[in-house]
């Protein structure tokens, strides 16, 4: 458990660096989900909290989107999602970085996330 929490400390830690170093404007974690996702519901019950109060979650606040519903402002998908819940990783110039389908559960959830912040870190710096 401890090896776990020092792992996506680790990596939260290295994109915030790299967002300070770059003076990003702001990463989000968009979360498409639609009402009746069950999926959805235990994730807003299980883990957005932890999320948010999470050093992944101060790096890329967590941004409720519908499904069938507009995308915020500024923010362009390499498609659009079908599945529920995504989670889509949006860098500071509003275009998706990353993309998880599925919540494959809370032990895998974290290593999933961190892995997509690691690729961003490595797109965005090179």
């Amino acid at each position: 458990m401890i090896h776990k929490v020092l792992v996506r400390g680790l990596a939260a830690v290295a994109l915030m660096a790299y967002a300070a170093t770059a003076q990003a404007q702001e990463f989000r974690l968009l979360m498409i989900e639609q009402v009746g996702c069950y999926v959805c519901a235990a994730f807003n019950r299980d883990v957005a909290p932890a999320y948010e109060a999470s050093a992944e979650g101060q790096v890329a606040p967590l941004v409720h989107v519908d499904l069938r519903g507009p995308l915020p402002e500024g923010v362009t998908l390499a498609s659009r999602p079908f599945v529920t819940p995504t989670f889509v990783l949006i860098g500071p110039d509003g275009h998706e970085l990353e993309r998880l389908t599925g919540f494959p559960g809370e032990d895998f959830f974290w290593p999933y996330v961190n892995e997509m912040f690691d690729h961003a870190r490595a797109a965005l710096a090179g």
